[in-house]
């Protein structure tokens, strides 16, 4: 079975979205990682961070302006 995270950033200021990804992919090997965040900072500044530790990033537009951010590898 993959596992699967999720991670609620939304209403938290930068380094705080960053530091509960870190925490949800820390020690995953695989899986997938969703992440809500409201702000076009976390947003970007999430992606990169899983971009850099090699997973692929699926953004999706949510109808109240946040974003779900879909980590898997």
């Amino acid at each position: 079975m993959d596992v699967v995270k999720t991670v609620d950033a939304r209403g938290l200021a930068c380094p705080k979205p960053i530091l509960l990804t870190l925490e949800a992919l820390h020690g995953m090997a695989g899986g997938e990682v969703v992440v809500l965040v409201d702000t076009g900072t976390a947003q970007e500044n999430v992606t990169r961070l899983a971009n850099k530790n090699g997973w692929v990033v699926t953004e999706e537009q949510q109808p109240d302006g946040s974003c779900r951010l879909v980590f898997q590898k």
